[in-house]
C-alpha cells in the first residue's frame, strides 16, 4: 500500500485483505437476460403495431371488397322503396308461336328521382310501342321466363328510351299467354 493509504486508516487497522467477490455467475446473468427479454418483447410489440396498422391501411379500414350482387341471395338487405309508373295500361299483341299476350307493365324509378315521371310522361307512346314490339318478337319458351324478361326491358328501355331517368325495377300486374284463336 502506499504511504497516503496507511495515513489514513487509523492504529491497529489492519487494510482489508478479505476474499474479494467475483462478479459473474448466476447473479449477473439475470439482470442481462432480463434487459434482452424486454428487448424482445418491445421488438415484437412494435412489429404487431405497425403490421396491424399496415394492414388497415391497406384494407381502407377493414372494409370488405365484394359486395354479394345475387337477387337470391337471402342476406341481401331490403329492396328500397320505388316510385311507379303505371300509365302504360294493357298492352294486347301477337306473339310467336301463334300465342296471344296480354300484360299491364309499371315501371320503378327512384323516389328522389324528379325528372323521372315527367320524361315517362312524355315517352307514354314510344313505351306502349316498345312494349308491344318486344312481346311481339318473343316465342312461348322466351315467355316462360318473367324475371329474364323484366331485365331485358329495364336495359332496353333505359338504354334505347330514356334519356335523364333510371327504370330501377318492373312489375307485371297482369301477365297472360295464351294460344290466338
Amino acid at each position: 500500500m502506499s504511504d497516503a493509504n496507511l495515513d489514513d486508516m487509523e492504529e491497529g487497522e489492519a487494510p482489508e485483505a478479505g476474499p474479494k467477490k467475483k462478479k459473474g455467475g448466476l447473479g449477473a446473468l439475470l439482470p442481462t437476460l432480463l434487459k434482452f427479454a424486454a428487448i424482445g418483447i418491445g421488438a415484437l410489440l412494435f412489429i404487431v403495431t405497425v403490421s396491424v396498422i399496415t394492414y388497415n391501411i391497406m384494407n381502407d379500414g377493414g372494409k370488405t371488397q365484394t359486395n354479394v350482387t345475387d337477387p337470391q341471395s337471402p342476406y341481401i338487405g331490403r329492396k328500397p322503396i320505388f316510385s311507379w309508373y303505371t300509365d302504360i295500361g294493357t298492352i294486347t299483341t301477337r306473339a310467336q308461336d301463334n300465342l296471344s299476350v296480354s300484360v299491364v307493365v309499371n315501371l320503378g324509378y327512384d323516389q328522389a328521382d324528379t325528372v323521372a315521371y315527367s320524361e315517362l310522361s312524355g315517352r307514354k307512346l314510344e313505351l306502349q310501342d316498345f312494349m308491344r314490339q318486344y312481346f311481339a318478337r318473343k316465342s312461348a319458351d322466351e315467355l316462360q321466363n318473367e324475371e329474364k324478361l323484366k331485365t331485358e326491358i329495364k336495359e332496353q328501355i333505359n338504354k334505347r328510351l330514356l334519356e335523364n331517368a333510371r327504370i330501377r325495377d318492373i312489375t307485371f300486374t297482369k301477365f297472360d299467354v295464351m294460344e290466338a284463336f
